[in-house]
């Protein structure tokens, strides 16, 4: 049997390949044109695969994408291929699970008004300050300048690896979690209520963080715009760390510029790099960081564990990690 890989990949770990292959070539190419020749009788692919490529193998069994995500990878022909496809999801979720609570407490705690701001006043100003005393400011005992974790409930909108640690996270905070996903079955820790895709409004409607963690996809692609922003309450605060095209940046604006919902916190857009001068850059109740909740030193070897493990499982008729239903891109 026979692995191609393309763009090659640094010696260090085609020998780590090499050594989980046990009996199968692996074969590191330089160029396309080398790789076109020899994928024409691979059984296995790892790397950026291309229409060209594709049209060259005759017997491709497994292809291995280097990427989670599979917006940019996927291609019709790749889609009808008898081939597996496999991915790296899975390598992110603790890292963006944590962002994403880094952006709660924020938001809570009004960390980033803060920081923005830098001086002496409580955000509130009056009120903020009567809530010492209970005074005028202080409805039935709430600063509500403030927020206390364990009375916000946070609505995750895509229950995969992703969305299933923010919601454990959510519950270390003993916050109420409801979340919706199209395939999962399972709640992933006691205290989450799962609901399929339908129940997403219900889903707006009661929370007060809703987390967007679904990948992007036919289905969810410019999901959440003008109407569905409307469904969540005035006071809520919506997080997208899942993909950009999912969010229509302009109704997100207009949401925030009106009032619809009290602030948003983005890692990913619909157009990267965010422009300088785009409006999102000078509004205080929008947090924006440039796509890099999936940052971590931990990657790169949990990436190379995943590659290791799937060419060993190959190599000896085993079945794949994260394997790709290619019609619905995850």
């Amino acid at each position: 049997m026979k692995l191609v890989v393309w763009p090659p990949v640094e010696a260090e770990r085609l020998e780590k390949l090499r050594m989980a292959g046990g009996g199968l070539r692996v074969v590191n190419c330089g160029g396309e044109a080398g790789a076109s020749e020899e994928i024409a009788d691979a059984d296995a692919f790892f790397g950026k695969m291309t229409p060209a490529l594709l049209a060259a193998a005759r017997r491709l069994r497994w292809v291995q994408s280097p990427t989670a995500s599979l917006e940019h990878y996927l291609f019709p022909a790749l889609i009808e291929h008898a081939c597996t496809l496999t991915n790296m999801r899975g390598l992110f979720s603790d890292v963006i699970a944590d962002q994403v609570m880094g952006y709660v407490l924020c938001f809570a705690r009004n960390l980033h008004l803060y920081i923005q701001r830098r001086r002496w006043e409580p955000c509130g100003g009056e009120q903020a300050r009567a809530s010492f005393s209970l005074g005028p400011g202080v409805v039935n005992g709430i600063d509500r300048a403030h927020l206390h974790l364990s009375d916000c409930t946070l609505g995750v909108v895509g229950c995969g690896e992703i969305g299933a640690e923010v919601a454990r996270r959510a519950r270390a905070f003993q916050m109420p979690v409801l979340a919706v996903d199209p395939v999962r079955k399972e709640a992933p820790c006691e205290g989450v209520a799962l609901w399929g895709m339908d129940r997403l409004p219900d889903l707006l409607a009661r929370s007060r963080f809703t987390v967007i963690c679904a990948p992007h996809t036919p289905d969810t692609e410019r999901m959440f715009n003008r109407a569905l922003i409307a469904r969540m309450p005035p006071d809520a605060y919506l997080i997208n760390i899942g993909r950009g095209a999912i969010v229509v940046l302009d109704d997100l604006v207009a949401a925030l510029r009106e009032g619809i919902i009290a602030g948003a916190a983005l890692d990913v857009f619909e157009t990267e790099p965010l422009p300088p001068a785009h409006p999102l850059w000078s509004m205080e109740n929008a947090i924006l960081t440039p796509h890099v909740a999936g940052f971590s030193p931990r990657i790169a070897g949990r990436h190379l564990g995943v590659l290791v493990d799937n060419v060993e499982r190959f190599a000896q008729g085993k079945p794949l990690l994260n394997v790709v239903d290619k019609r619905r891109w995850f």
